[in-house]
């Protein structure tokens, strides 16, 4: 992925005063301590790899940040948003339900797996959902469906610290915090600001 950060890497913080003790904490368990799948089945968890995979691409990367691991976690543990659409089932079963039914309009429209399926191919069956164009999923809503799980993949993507240079996102506020919070304005500690694209630099 380009960035228009190329040289700022927020772990060249770890040993200063912008990360403290638990926060270090955390970032290790989010680079090294990956969880096993333990929600989902195995033939759930192929599909939810390969959404992952296509709602945000990573060839660009060497190591792919993981995504469908902490969702499995995530949901393991009961964690959410603490409120849902009221024609969507609780959390859990809205995305066993979700997952086996984008398989199911894979094989409807290509009769193949969704994971085994071209990138473009894969593309089509996650936009009918995106539409409500998607038959499979029967009474369940769909687009309610696709946006939960957009949000989830985006929300897991962004919390590695990966993802964070990438966007020259400084890390947590605590314990250092933000200070200069105006509009233009960046702490010595935040990435420099970058040239916007096109703007001839």
């Amino acid at each position: 992925m380009k960035t228009p950060y190329p040289d700022y890497e927020v772990l060249d913080k770890w040993s200063g005063p912008s990360f403290n003790d638990v926060t270090r904490g955390v970032l290790r368990r989010r680079l090294y301590a990956s969880p096993e799948r333990r929600f989902f089945s195995q033939e759930e968890y192929v599909v939810l790899e390969a959404v992952c995979a296509r709602l945000i691409p990573q060839a660009d990367r060497s190591e792919p940040i993981p995504i469908a691991c902490w969702i499995d976690a995530d949901l393991l543990a009961g964690k959410g948003d603490g409120y849902r659409h009221p024609d969507m089932p609780p959390q859990g079963a809205a995305w066993r339900l979700g997952l086996r039914a984008i398989d199911a309009e894979a094989r409807e429209r290509y009769v193949q797996s969704f994971a085994g399926l071209h990138p473009q191919s894969q593309d089509a069956v996650l936009e009918a959902a995106q539409c409500g164009d998607a038959p499979a999923f029967g009474d369940l809503p769909q687009q309610e469906v696709f946006k939960m799980m957009l949000k989830a993949v985006v929300g897991v993507y962004y919390s590695h610290p990966s993802a964070w240079s990438e966007v020259g996102f400084g890390g947590p506020a605590s314990p250092r915090g933000y200070v200069r919070i105006g509009l233009d304005q960046s702490d010595p500690w935040e990435a420099p600001l970058a040239s916007a694209p096109g703007d001839g630099q």
